[in-house]
């Protein structure tokens, strides 16, 4: 298919037709996308890339199923809620299953932002509450009510920036974080910092509506909050009279293999009071919902206001939503992201051992991220690096990107039609890029590899693998094996902005 315009005219008008804050991927030489296929996507010259990054394409690019079945709703009937259609229902029914039984209400919207909005109001009608707990470097969504929550984006207007009603907790972050690895209980730390901020509000005379965290840190970096932390957070949230979100808006539909919702990660005894998703729910047909209880329902229409969203569950988006569940689990998607990301993970792991760039392999599924460091023993960020190893990759036809505070972790979250394959050539990449890295900059790895070496003939005598790997999560930092090394010193001069995934 020929083009309408050449890759310079489309920069040009987008230059001077679109809001110069809308960032593109890689701004020196951005791609011109002009059609994808499963984990593919193809620029305008033809060129073929593997996508490791593209969460809202969730079964694939153009998936054949979830096409033939937009097609023909949208042949038949498109329009609002308002009229009985049994997309909606049947969709409802079949969304809530998936989650554990409380959680039965559904309010569909149509994005990410939307949802975590609504639940924001959710929670402030439910006892007329109004402040928020959020945890450091989050992001929930580009609206004001959410940017007020999301120090990810209000951090950047300037120390004032955050709003009185709002509350920022650590990070559960066990390699950055407050309390790390090494903590005999980081969840119930992480989760008593959680506590102080609730007893402090109230001694200022404030009420906690919400406490709101993504199940897993996305652009906070990678981040799996320690099994317990949500348990003892939901605790300490409802005696105050709140109630706990999860965003499953980037890490839900099975991402995390094992389980459906990556909640669920925290344990059985873990359940959420609302949770919100998006993204990968109509592989990338814009839709959203936002899942909550029958109490919490009826508080929110108690309000007397009506609650009405024109395209929010209309014929076409629920039609599509139940494609991609069912092509979720007709092709395995959800055993397919526990043997990928577990493969993942161990050829990570190995390029850890080889590599003093390396600091901490995480990950659940296919959601796992590269922490790149200076320094292995005082984790200094390896921003710098990350984004021209970010470059090299486009180079090599792979899209990657890296985020977190310091944007310095490499963050993957593909398709999950992920394979073995693009696994490993993507592996094999980054371990010949970094190699060239650390030898272009006098990097020593010898030391480095000697001690990692040890360590690992030190943990084969009693476990060889991270505390659950073998349900495709891993924080493999080498808590016991740290040694100091050369820093880089050479900064490739590349552009720092970010933009969010």
């Amino acid at each position: 298919m020929e083009e309408r315009y050449s890759k310079a005219e489309t920069l040009a008008l987008r230059r001077k037709h679109i809001g110069p804050s809308c960032k593109v991927f890689f701004a020196k030489d951005p791609l011109k996308i002009v059609r994808a296929q499963g984990q593919y996507m193809f620029d305008d010259k033809g060129e073929k890339y593997l996508d490791c990054i593209n969460n809202v394409a969730h079964v694939g690019h153009s998936h054949p199923h979830v096409i033939k079945a937009a097609t023909k709703q949208m042949e038949l009937l498109n329009t609002n809620s308002r009229f009985l259609h049994d997309n909606l229902v049947q969709y409802a029914q079949r969304l809530t299953a998936t989650l554990p039984e409380k959680l039965s209400v559904c309010y569909f919207v149509n994005s990410g932002s939307e949802a975590n909005d609504l639940a924001l109001r959710l929670a402030r009608q439910y006892h007329g509450h109004q402040d928020v707990i959020t945890l450091e470097n989050a992001y929930h969504g580009h609206v004001t009510s959410l940017i007020d929550i999301s120090p990810y984006k209000f951090n950047q207007l300037g120390k004032d920036s955050k709003k009185e009603f709002v509350h920022v907790a650590p990070s559960p972050d066990i390699y950055r974080g407050k309390y790390r690895e090494d903590h005999p209980d980081p969840a119930s730390a992480y989760a008593e910092e959680v506590k102080k901020i609730i007893e402090e509000a109230q001694k200022n005379g404030r009420k906690i509506a919400a406490f709101i965290a993504e199940s897993m840190q996305s652009c906070g970096g990678q981040v799996i909050p320690p099994v317990g932390y949500f348990q003892k957070v939901a605790e300490y949230v409802h005696a105050a009279g709140g109630l706990f979100i999860a965003d499953e808006v980037q890490v839900g539909f099975g991402r995390v293999g094992k389980h459906f919702w990556a909640f669920q990660l925290q344990g059985e005894d873990f359940v959420p009071d609302i949770v919100t998703m998006g993204k990968p729910i109509g592989n990338g047909h814009p839709m959203s919902c936002v899942v909550t209880t029958r109490e919490i329902a009826e508080s929110f229409g108690a309000s007397g206001m009506e609650y009405f969203n024109t395209f929010g569950g209309n014929p076409v988006s629920c039609a599509i939503g139940l494609a991609v569940l069912e092509v979720i689990e007709k092709e395995d998607l959800q055993g397919n992201a526990t043997r990928v990301g577990n493969y993942l993970l161990e050829l990570l792991a190995e390029q850890k051992e080889k590599h003093p760039l390396v600091g901490d392999i995480r990950g659940v599924g296919l959601f796992v991220g590269v922490d790149l460091v200076k320094d292995q023993q005082k984790r200094t960020p390896a921003t710098a690096e990350a984004l021209h190893l970010i470059y090299k990759l486009k180079e090599h036809h792979i899209l990657l990107s890296a985020d977190g505070p310091h944007r310095n972790i490499l963050k993957f979250k593909p398709p999950m039609c992920f394979t073995m394959e693009d696994a490993k050539h993507v592996v094999e990449t980054i371990d010949a890029l970094l190699t060239e890295m650390e030898e272009a900059t006098g990097m020593k790895t010898e030391n480095n590899v000697s001690t990692n070496a040890q360590c690992k003939r030190k943990t084969t005598e009693g476990s060889s693998q991270p505390e659950g790997a073998n349900e495709s999560i891993g924080h493999m930092n080498g808590a016991a094996c740290r040694q100091e090394n050369g820093l880089y010193s050479k900064k490739p001069s590349l552009s720092s902005k970010r933009i969010r995934t």
